[in-house]
């Protein structure tokens, strides 16, 4: 994938720092209206960013046929799960969207066709973990969908095709888990042997830049089992495409707990 005779001209912003890339394990949806460990961490971490220009995330909870990108006034903020108490029904994000930014990057991804998208918003792979960063929801938001029919190459490159918006003040979020089974959840603080393990693997190849070894996570021991499906794993590969080769990679929330569920988040930049 070659963007790079599409990229907009940012010569304007030499010199200036580079918005941080975030890849955030969100866990469960009560964790946006819970004031535990996770909701306290990422509004320290919201504190200490500073405040971008608008927000584009990539949640594992949005797949699609084909590339999509939110671009209304007013995105609405989707409830999509169940069981759950009232008090997470009733939350809402009423964060506005960007549809001149969304325009600008269908415009500037020739070679990725992505399409405008009016119907989606806001589902909570976005609005349970920025309702604790941004609680002030006053930042533009706009949200990427993943295309179920591109390989994880694919998916990592089209991070890469969206470097220059780190240019631009735009942070881009990845909202995932790299250890999501469901089927093997224990319902306390304790974590199963094979994801810890996992969990540990991937952590190390993010340390070491290892982009060819995450993008081929399948190959990783206990795969099948911490990552049944790929849709909560992938949004990591974004936000690796968005790392230039030797810039730095912090680690928040590291821990793996529900049996199955790793809440690891990294920021780059």
């Amino acid at each position: 994938m070659n963007t790079s005779e599409h990229l907009p001209d940012t010569t304007a912003n030499l010199g200036k720092p580079r918005m941080p890339a975030l890849f955030i394990g969100h866990g469960s949806p009560t964790n946006a209206i819970e004031a535990g460990e996770f909701s306290r961490a990422w509004a320290e971490w919201g504190v200490s960013l500073r405040k971008p220009k608008a927000i584009l995330c990539v949640s594992a909870h949005w797949q699609t046929e084909g590339v999509r990108l939110t671009a209304m006034d007013q995105p609405t903020t989707i409830h999509d799960f169940y069981g759950f108490s009232q008090a997470l029904f009733d939350m809402g994000y009423p964060a506005p969207g960007d549809p001149a930014l969304a325009l600008r990057i269908i415009q500037t991804m020739r070679q990725v066709p992505i399409q405008a998208d009016t119907d989606w918003g806001l589902d909570h792979g976005s609005w349970s973990i920025l309702c604790h960063m941004f609680p002030a929801a006053d930042i533009p938001v706009l949200q990427l969908s993943l295309d179920r029919n591109q390989s994880p190459e694919q998916h990592y490159q089209l991070g890469k095709a969206l470097r220059w918006l780190r240019d631009e003040d735009v942070l881009i979020i990845g909202s995932g888990n790299i250890v999501h089974n469901l089927q093997a959840v224990i319902w306390r603080d304790t974590a199963h042997t094979w994801a810890v393990r996992f969990a540990e693997r991937v952590k190390q190849l993010i340390a070491g830049q290892d982009h060819r070894g995450l993008v081929r996570y399948r190959e990783i021991s206990d795969a099948a089992l911490a990552i049944p499906t790929d849709e909560h794993f992938l949004p990591l590969l974004y936000i690796l495409g968005l790392q230039d080769e030797g810039e730095k990679v912090q680690f928040l929330t590291d821990k793996t707990t529900l049996g199955a569920i790793s809440m690891l988040s990294i920021q780059v930049g």
